[in-house]
């Protein structure tokens, strides 16, 4: 029998930039300019300046640009350096069904490689269609998902980054199917990183596993090999943790339509779960017209899963960024104290302001039945605000701002951007790049975009 991991190889093979509908290109690049947004947002993070400086002093071949830097580096270690700056904020894309995923941490898997072999702009939105393709529907293919059972999603971006790079690096069906065999061997991601107090890993390991994916393709190319059952055959991942699976999830209907367009942007740079509550709050706050020194309690009704990642004690005292973007009872209090959520709500000093820390015991967080029933399929959040006046407002979101049936618009979305990039770029030169994102497919050399990436 043909294994899916083969099935998964032959159609990346085959897929080609015609192949893809226009507006499913046009979102493509819109993703990509967000994701470039949040990488230069993310480039003056602590986790990057030790991570770069690691890699710089170990030095290397200089191929390859690292996204607002004047320095280059071998291309497996810019990858990871460009996936960690477009991580590192968790202002990046979601998308959540059984799993929760962020595919933008791919696209370096598909953009560090076309540089380094002059791919066309048209060759790199099929690299960057294929990572939100096969992203998508491995968060899909496990019933639980594998957050589920305990296994962080770097799990599955383990099989999906070899089949976006060898696709860049021209690999043949065989080559594909030893990429993933070669990455998916040694990146299984605990789902520890993401539990209790968060550190600079809850942001790493979805990049080492897109690092991995290239560096599998890599070696694959060269002739080095890897088990093609490392999914479905004996002691694969099925195999070995179990439970429910829904195998053709990952093939069935390919082409007819693209994943990506189930993919949501985000408004907050915070973890997925944060953002229907920290919506209705503030939607909550204006209707009411509500100020900070109104507000006597907060009842977040939420899914089992937020209460579980999201809540526990340590997320009343949170320490790091990490854990503070992973805080829902931090989350609302902030946005209570200032009316919304920014990078800026996750600096030190912000993390430790009394006025917010004196909200967070006033914030319960509770699993409601109504919500989960609809969950994934809904994002929703019941906020309950109960005023020092004794009065008490409910209000439900079912999707966030950014999700896409509730997508920001265009003075949103460059809002978002330019707020992410122009403490580094002049007005000229973010001109030239978001033109030079838009018209993507025009360009013959994706090295016209990587130039304009360097500092």
């Amino acid at each position: 029998m043909c294994s899916v991991i083969r099935k998964m190889a032959q159609i990346t093979a085959r897929l080609r930039y015609e192949d893809i509908p226009s507006a499913v290109v046009e979102l493509s690049k819109r993703f990509l300019l967000d994701s470039i947004g949040c990488a230069y947002g993310g480039s003056r993070t602590e986790n990057v300046r030790i991570m770069s400086n690691f890699f710089y002093k170990i030095g290397g071949k200089n191929e390859s640009t690292v996204i607002n830097s004047k320095k280059r580096l071998p291309m497996i270690h810019a990858c990871l350096l460009n996936s960690l700056m477009i991580r590192a904020l968790d202002f990046n894309d979601i998308y959540w069904e059984q799993d929760p995923s962020h595919p933008s941490d791919l696209i370096p898997a598909a953009l560090t490689p076309s540089e380094v072999v002059h791919s066309s702009g048209k060759e790199l939105i099929t690299g960057i269609v294929l990572a939100y393709e096969w992203e998508q529907r491995l968060c899909e293919f496990a019933i639980p998902g594998l957050r589920e059972r305990k296994w962080h999603h770097a799990t599955l971006t383990q099989f999906a980054s070899p089949l976006v790079a060898g696709k860049i690096l021209g690999l043949n069906e065989d080559r594909l199917v030893h990429a993933v065999g070669i990455s998916a061997s040694h990146n299984s991601t605990l789902g520890a990183v993401t539990a209790g107090n968060l550190t600079m890993m809850k942001n790493t390991v979805d990049p080492l596993a897109t690092q991995a994916g290239l560096f599998a393709a890599l070696l694959a190319k060269t002739g080095y090999e890897g088990p093609e059952h490392i999914l479905d055959g004996k002691e694969g991942l099925i195999d070995t943790l179990g439970g429910q699976f829904d195998l053709d999830r990952l093939t069935q209907d390919l082409g007819e339509s693209f994943s990506i367009s189930r993919c949501s942007m985000k408004a907050f740079p915070t973890e997925a779960l944060t953002h229907s509550p920290i919506s209705a709050l503030i939607k909550l706050m204006k209707q009411k017209q509500l100020k900070k020194e109104d507000i006597q309690q907060v009842l977040i009704r939420t899914v089992s899963r937020a209460v579980d990642i999201l809540s526990d004690p340590s997320k009343y005292d949170p320490q790091t960024r990490e854990t503070a973007d992973h805080s829902l009872p931090y989350c609302i209090a902030a946005a209570i104290v200032d009316g919304m959520i920014t990078p800026d709500s996750f600096t030190l000093k912000k993390i430790n302001d009394p006025e917010i820390r004196s909200l967070l015991p006033r914030i319960k967080v509770v699993a409601d039945p109504v919500v989960e029933k609809t969950f994934p399929a809904l994002k929703s959040a019941i906020v309950g605000i109960t005023t020092s006046a004794g009065h008490h407002y409910d209000l439900m979101v079912d999707y966030p701002l950014g999700d896409y049936r509730e997508p920001m618009d265009d003075q949103t979305f460059f809002a978002k951007f330019d707020a992410l990039v122009f403490p580094h770029l002049t007005r000229i030169k973010r001109d030239q790049l978001v033109d030079t994102v838009l018209n993507l497919e025009k360009l013959k050399d994706t090295n016209e975009l990587t130039k304009l990436l360097a500092a």
